[in-house]
């Protein structure tokens, strides 16, 4: 079970927020990852991931170290649990399967080819992973912003405890978490600011992208 709290920013606050917690005693910088993120839903319509009673995500990502280079790739599940709105941190069911390197492109063909999974979305993202034995913090670079997430990691504290003492430490407002996934916040800004959302949400491309402000 994953419970974590995410806040979003604009760009402006990036080096601000990563200064912030580099100076932090109580937490050690594990680096700097580039992730590609490819995103699934089931092949049959009715029995969508999407879908609000599942409220699930079916992920395919690749995490490559910045500066060692070393790639990192797993499977992943997340579903949103409907418990969560009663209080403010998410809980979701988290399941995760770790690939070898290199073996991404084999994951891909087998979900597309062979399950015929219909693949919805991907997208990208600079991920700065800051830890410690009770939490994870990680300060996310989007092509639309920035996010940073408070994960409890602690096996004997109370995961509510444990974020809301690091919220507080950082001098964080919980009141202004975001509870939903990337791709809620995403198209919510493209509707806010009137612009068309893609499938892909990369970096390099010349098409119009919205901004968290």
């Amino acid at each position: 079970m994953e419970e974590e709290i995410r806040f979003y920013y604009n760009y402006n606050q990036y080096y601000t927020l990563l200064d912030k917690l580099k100076r932090e005693k109580g937490l050690k910088y594990d680096g700097c990852f580039f992730e590609l993120t490819i995103q699934y839903d089931h092949a049959i319509e009715k029995m969508s991931f999407y879908n609000k009673n599942i409220d699930g995500r079916l992920r395919l990502r690749s995490s490559i170290n910045n500066e060692t280079h070393t790639e990192k790739s797993k499977i992943s599940w997340k579903r949103r649990l409907p418990d969560t709105r009663e209080g403010i941190i998410n809980k979701e069911e988290e399941i995760e399967v770790e690939l070898k390197p290199g073996q991404i492109e084999n994951a891909q063909i087998l979900f597309e080819k062979v399950l015929k999974l219909k693949r919805v979305e991907s997208y990208e993202r600079y991920r700065n992973v800051f830890f410690n034995d009770d939490i994870e913090i990680v300060v996310d670079k989007y092509p639309f912003g920035i996010a940073l997430e408070i994960e409890n990691k602690s096996k004997v504290k109370r995961g509510q405890d444990t974020i809301k003492y690091w919220a507080n430490k950082l001098n964080i407002d919980v009141g202004q978490a975001y509870r939903l996934s990337w791709d809620d916040k995403y198209t919510s800004l493209c509707r806010e600011q009137g612009i068309k959302p893609v499938k892909d949400v990369l970096f390099a491309q010349n098409i119009a992208m919205p901004k968290v402000m």
